[in-house]
């Protein structure tokens, strides 16, 4: 697979539409996934674009299709609190208070990732970012696929986010395997995002959420400078 930025591009391949009242829809996507191929979906903010988080070449062919620098790390869309121990270790428990609030929905908590998680989804680094979307197709193909996926915004690097299947697609045709069409994402509010890695936990974002809120559940948390 040709890194990213690289001249010799991978080869296009047939993207395929559903709608996802299409009953064949979840089945197309599960099989892409398989084969090491990247789906697009809907989420509760925009679409995002998913891969298996533990193929290196899935990953690697969701760098290239969004033409993502390879130092930005993946996050990890879940579909329940319990599949985040497949890809982290050691959660604090304000991880169970915030995700028992804020869960499903906008908040995105950045916690010790397992050494095995392949370190593409991470950049290299000691720490994975995971969410639960609040989208009722997203947790069906996440669930389906064994509950956790890497995912990122269904666009090129540094275009806007797709908030509707025709947007992600003129970003992303022959980029992806399958679309599912679940019509048009609310966007524009950013999940909040909250590092418990370190101590004090720090609100990396307050996106949707906002720190007054989070503070009620984690009274120490603090802003990062």
């Amino acid at each position: 697979m040709a890194p990213v930025g690289s001249p010799g591009p991978e080869p296009r391949i047939e993207t395929r539409v559903y709608s996802a009242e299409d009953a064949a829809a979840l089945d197309a996507a599960l099989r892409a996934l398989r084969a090491g191929q990247v789906v697009v979906f809907p989420t509760d903010t925009v679409y995002g674009i998913g891969g298996d988080p533990w193929s290196t070449e899935a990953v690697k062919r969701l760098y290239w299709a969004k033409q993502r620098p390879r130092d930005m790390a993946i996050p990890i869309l879940v579909s329940a609190p319990r599949h985040v121990r497949q890809v982290a270790m050691e959660l604090p428990e304000a991880f169970g208070r915030l995700t028992a609030r804020f869960w499903p929905g906008g908040l995105t908590l950045v916690v010790p990732r397992r050494p095995s998680l392949p370190d593409v989804v991470c950049a290299g680094g000691a720490s994975v970012a995971v969410r639960m979307p609040d989208h009722p197709v997203a947790l069906a193909l996440i669930e389906a696929a064994g509950g956790a996926l890497a995912v990122s915004s269904a666009n090129r690097s540094g275009s806007p986010a797709a908030v509707t299947a025709v947007e992600a697609l003129a970003d992303l045709e022959g980029r992806v395997a399958v679309v599912i069409d679940g019509g048009e994402c609310p966007g524009g509010i950013a999940s909040a995002v909250v590092d418990l890695v370190g101590r004090p936990p720090r609100l990396l974002r307050a996106g949707g959420i906002g720190l007054e809120a989070l503070r009620e559940i984690v009274p120490d948390l603090v802003e990062r400078p």
